[in-house]
């Protein structure tokens, strides 16, 4: 896994992008935001989730005016999405934490001036947020929607700010498929210092964009890339978490909590494995050390795989042995593994805050 690459430090309320800060994840809403009530309870449900920062649409005034109210109620930054009205940019700026603009869809130059204003009065960061199913029609007519069309779209506004002497900037690049996504993030990492969000847009159920994300956001952690990231899923929120945080800490990008290590199925296994990992997830799922645990079902692999785990579980026919750094501690009844284990998980914990 390649370093990190620096990128400039910027805030989005009080979570740090960028520079050296952990690499956050975020989701977005799908209520209508004028609806404040249903907003602010699916805002809470992404706090509780894990959540860094929460994106609400902002497609129409109503929306706008009830940021405020919704902002007073709420513990996570605030970022508004933009598309087509500036106007709505520059009601939301007085309330929100960000501005994420679509420079294909904004329109006229003047009106990003605008934006820019506003967000410098109140030293507000903005998100460009390059979409290959929607680039300014100069960069479509010259490359299509391609990775390069993306790039030659961010390359210009990132430099239409600068030139506004704003560099609270923040940058996406997203396509609907893993292969331009990542081929314009590689592309244009080089070309300036600014922090990247990262995600697969309209990437569908949560199994096509579970896949999607974790083969592109996934690549782009191992090269170095990413300082924030959403998981687009057609569905529940809380998933867009759980999955974005798991990309992160099988990519190695974060240190936390357990690494299960678990038997395929097989006709070798001796044991009800599904339900002993479904448990052990579960009752472990509190734990922020970071640890490696190894459940395995059958002789073949068991003592191997416990050797190289913190704390193991290897079954044999109806009995089994728990492990610790590779030595036995116990030998017991295969319905009294879990929780011995469970209760070896814990010690650990505690022993290596």
């Amino acid at each position: 896994m390649k370093e990190r690459i620096p990128t400039k430090k910027i805030y989005v309320g009080d979570v740090a992008v960028g520079g050296d800060a952990p690499i956050s994840v975020q989701s977005m809403t799908y209520s209508d935001t004028n609806n404040v009530e249903a907003t602010v309870e699916q805002i809470n449900r992404l706090h509780f989730a894990g959540a860094d920062m929460v994106r609400v649409a902002v497609p129409k005034m109503e929306d706008a005016l009830a940021l405020k109210e919704i902002k007073e109620q709420i513990s996570l930054p605030l970022i508004a999405d933009i598309h087509f009205n500036y106007k709505l940019a520059l009601e939301a700026a007085k309330w929100v934490d960000c501005i994420r603009i679509n420079p294909g869809n904004i329109g006229e130059k003047s009106r990003v001036k605008d934006i820019v204003k506003a967000c410098q009065e109140r030293n507000l960061p903005i998100r460009i947020g390059v979409n290959a199913g929607s680039l300014e029609k100069e960069f479509d007519d010259r490359y299509g929607a391609t990775a390069k069309g993306m790039v030659a779209s961010a390359e210009y506004n990132i430099k239409f700010l600068e030139d506004l002497g704003f560099t609270d900037i923040k940058v996406s690049l997203k396509a609907s498929d893993v292969e331009r996504t990542v081929d314009a993030y590689r592309m244009l990492r080089p070309k300036n210092h600014y922090p990247f969000h990262l995600g697969v847009t309209e990437a569908g159920t949560i199994f096509h964009a579970t896949v999607k994300s974790a083969i592109g956001l996934g690549t782009l952690l191992l090269d170095g890339i990413g300082d924030t990231m959403r998981v687009s899923i057609t569905g529940e929120l809380e998933e867009e978490i759980k999955v974005g945080k798991a990309i992160l800490k099988d990519s190695g990008r974060v240190k936390e909590g357990l690494n299960i290590i678990s038997c395929p199925t097989c006709g070798r296994i001796e044991a009800d494995l599904v339900s002993a990992v479904a448990e052990v997830e579960r009752r472990t799922a509190h734990i922020k050390t970071p640890m490696d645990v190894s459940v395995m079902g059958c002789v073949v692999n068991a003592i191997g795989e416990a050797k190289h785990a913190d704390v193991a579980i290897a079954y044999g026919k109806e009995s089994g042995l728990v492990m610790l750094k590779g030595e036995v501690v116990a030998r017991l009844p295969e319905n009294e593994l879990v929780d011995r284990f469970v209760a070896e998980v814990e010690a650990f914990a505690k022993a290596n805050v």
